[in-house]
């Protein structure tokens, strides 16, 4: 295999990645899956929540590609696809965990259009705590926040969370 075609499948495999998460997101996470993701929609009460464990769903075929790969049972291909899961999965955590959630406290604030536009539609994302009525669910692409904001108007508000001062206590 030419380093060529390797690093156009990795490439490839990582904007393809995109478009996967956004189906597990909204199909799965925000679906049947509800029960793990539910954790990440609510205020963190520690360091790990249950959604955490959507990483290691998600490594897993990353994983078995690079060791089918690399092993020669499945060819040099599976091993570039796997490579560009793994890729994909080390941006999200730093785009989605580090910068997003500051998981890890950090001092980035974003500048550039870019990067304000895709904090802002997954910050948007979140103001929902309900398995419906969501917005905004790629992590790399996102539609622009001031459509973000008039679906979440155009559907009555429904599933946001209240501001912080007007919660009910429990």
């Amino acid at each position: 295999m030419s380093i060529l075609y390797a690093v156009g499948l990795f490439t490839l495999t990582i904007a393809a990645m995109e478009g996967v998460a956004y189906v597990m997101h909204r199909w799965v996470m925000h679906g049947p899956g509800w029960f793990l993701h539910a954790s990440h929609h609510r205020p963190r009460t520690g360091f790990w929540e249950l959604n955490d464990l959507y990483f290691v769903i998600f490594a897993t075929p990353s994983i078995a590609l690079l060791l089918l790969g690399t092993s020669g049972t499945w060819g040099m291909w599976a091993t570039w696809v796997g490579a560009g899961i793994a890729g994909y999965g080390a941006i999200y955590l730093g785009f989605h965990d580090i910068i997003v959630h500051q998981r890890w406290p950090n001092r980035y604030v974003a500048r550039s259009a870019y990067m304000k536009r895709i904090v802002q539609a997954h910050r948007l994302h979140h103001v929902v705590e309900t398995k419906e009525g969501t917005v905004s669910f790629g992590f790399l692409i996102a539609p622009k926040p001031e459509e973000l904001k008039a679906e979440l108007k155009r559907r009555g508000r429904a599933g946001v969370r209240a501001p912080v001062g007007e919660r009910a206590e429990v």
